[in-house]
């Protein structure tokens, strides 16, 4: 039974996206879904705006070239903008079945002082959420 056809992940293009590729390529793989790799590029220039989306590019080029090596379709979408707010877009944009991200592990506090997408996704979106915390 294919429970997720399309599931969109959320990629920062550091080192905790390999904790969520991992399980999102065996998620994909059982239910023979299609994975969207979503990264938004939150910058202040446009010249920040320009490197930023040409270094995830790069990376989201090679996260998609080794989910293709086990036979994912897999696509790669890049928005500017806050994250939160994209995000959002992204979802209500498309029909997806699943979100799945890493998170960064902040705890209470850091998610008071920073924010945190997990979080407000988690109260406004109605599909299943995702979120893996890396090991220390």
């Amino acid at each position: 039974m294919q429970v997720y056809k399309k599931i969109l992940v959320a990629i920062d293009c550091s080192s905790v996206d390999s904790v969520i590729l991992d399980h999102v390529l065996s998620l994909a793989i059982q239910n023979r879904a299609k994975v969207y790799l979503l990264h938004i590029v939150h910058s202040h220039t446009l010249d920040q705006d320009r490197a930023l989306r040409m270094s995830a590019e790069i990376t989201l080029q090679m996260y998609c070239d080794s989910l293709r090596k086990s036979e994912i379709e897999v696509e790669y979408i890049i928005r500017s903008g806050e994250p939160e707010t994209e995000i959002l877009l992204e979802i209500k944009a498309n029909d997806y079945d699943l979100v799945a991200m890493a998170t960064h592990g902040h705890g209470f506090f850091g998610d008071l002082l920073f924010g945190s997408v997990s979080r407000t996704l988690k109260h406004k979106i109605s599909i299943p959420l995702l979120l893996l915390k890396p090991k220390p």
